[in-house]
């Protein structure tokens, strides 16, 4: 595997076709790495980039202490079969005097995680269109995991006409259902052993879908299942339409139910389709 950190190496290492292209932040855990078998197969040639992206951070959130390992992570996309590793600094991403700003505009961006973290998306998509304007590939990988980014993602490369396809994976999870995240590594054991809160919450809304119920139900045994553990405090549970993230008054083909709060130690965020 080559290691590059330069914009210039980057390019010099790149092909010129046939590239599929894994974003990350690193702290690697199986929810990358099965993007990244993802593109193995469907790509003859994979980038994986590492990059903590402090646009995407605001005030008073873990950028300084977002967990970090690049010679473990390194390792683990060697063993993976990646053929090329972008791990630029914060310098080499935005260098002196970079002052461009990507927006998607729209409920996509202004709900859920835009209204709970302002300026969010706006750091995700700057970066997110700087990487696809220097990698250049023709399939990009995102997981469902972060399901509104994944639709944000899309809708910038539909606009602005970036030749590529922005491919979904659907998300790893634990035993008990707790999905895969860097920031899991925050939990306490206590707290671990309540983390597949959201999951339970979210898993209680489908069965009652696929019982025949309403969305106001659905919603109802949701709210139940997070009202059981006191110190998680709830920024939202909603039954959303996949395309649109608008919420939903009745169901839908592919309704989702998204979720996201905080333990005292981490936030934790995520969603499931409910209703097929």
């Amino acid at each position: 595997m080559n290691v590059v950190g330069t914009v210039a190496e980057l390019r010099a290492a790149l092909p010129r076709e046939g590239v599929g292209f894994v974003p990350t932040m690193g702290y690697l855990h199986r929810g990358h790495l099965a993007l990244v078998e993802r593109a193995r197969k469907e790509n003859p040639f994979v980038v994986v980039s590492i990059f903590v992206n402090p646009l995407q951070f605001g005030p008073g959130e873990d950028y300084h202490r977002y967990p970090r390992d690049l010679e473990r992570d390194q390792a683990l996309l060697e063993e993976a079969g990646v053929d090329l590793l972008f791990a630029p600094s914060v310098e080499e991403m935005y260098p002196a005097g970079f002052a461009t700003r990507v927006s998607v505009e729209g409920p996509l961006t202004a709900l859920w995680e835009g209204e709970v973290r302002p300026g969010h998306f706006q750091g995700v998509a700057t970066v997110v269109a700087r990487l696809f304007l220097l990698v250049r590939p023709e399939r990009a990988y995102f997981g469902e995991k972060d399901y509104q980014q994944l639709l944000v993602i899309r809708k910038m490369v539909r606009d602005m006409g970036f030749p590529l396809e922005v491919v979904g994976v659907p998300t790893v999870r634990e035993e008990d259902g707790l999905a895969l995240s860097s920031r899991n590594v925050y939990l306490s054991p206590e707290t671990r052993g309540k983390a597949n809160l959201l999951y339970r919450a979210l898993s209680a809304m489908r069965e009652v879908a696929q019982a025949g119920g309403s969305v106001a139900e659905a919603l109802r045994a949701g709210e139940g299942v997070l009202a059981e553990v006191p110190e998680f405090r709830k920024d939202y549970l909603a039954l959303v339409h996949p395309e649109t993230l608008l919420p939903l008054s009745d169901w839908v083909p592919g309704a989702r139910g998204i979720a996201a709060g905080r333990f005292p130690e981490v936030r934790l965020i995520d969603n499931l389709e409910v209703y097929p």
